[in-house]
């Protein structure tokens, strides 16, 4: 039951992470003077993989340890769809959002910003789905 209530924890962490980040940060980008905007898209780029990298991380290994040996009463399709909700969250981030910051890191481009914000949702919402997942399992387990 640990594992499960810990995954829950993390998948719940970055989900609101990822709501705050897609609701305020992103939309805020559009305010940085043009000037501005490079060296502040570099600095966010450092910030937020302090804060998102051990959400991934902790995500990873109890996403693993879930597979390799689930928890009894932890039904197997609900730790498969653990599995698929962070990894479309990980492809979305390295497959779409990270070039899409590697652009912005060159200057800003408000179409650029709009595409990021349609990727962001996506990963919104896969994260909301893998805490929705999470909670399941607590549920089915306990």
């Amino acid at each position: 039951m640990t594992l499960l209530v810990v995954h829950l924890a993390l998948t719940a962490a970055y989900a609101g992470f990822q709501w705050t980040v897609r609701a305020l940060v992103y939309p805020q980008f559009a305010q940085v003077p043009a000037g501005a905007f490079p060296a502040y898209e570099k600095a966010h780029q450092r910030r937020v993989t302090a804060v998102v990298g051990p959400l991934f991380a902790g995500q990873g290994v109890t996403v693993l340890w879930l597979l390799a040996a689930r928890p009894a009463g932890a039904p197997v399709p609900g730790v498969v769809a653990a599995a698929v909700c962070l990894g479309v969250v990980l492809g979305v981030t390295g497959l779409l959002a990270v070039p899409l910051h590697r652009h912005l890191a060159q200057g800003f481009d408000r179409a650029v910003l709009a595409r990021l914000l349609r990727v962001d949702t996506v990963r919104a919402l896969a994260a909301t789905a893998g805490t929705a997942v999470a909670a399941w399992l607590v549920l089915a387990s306990g």
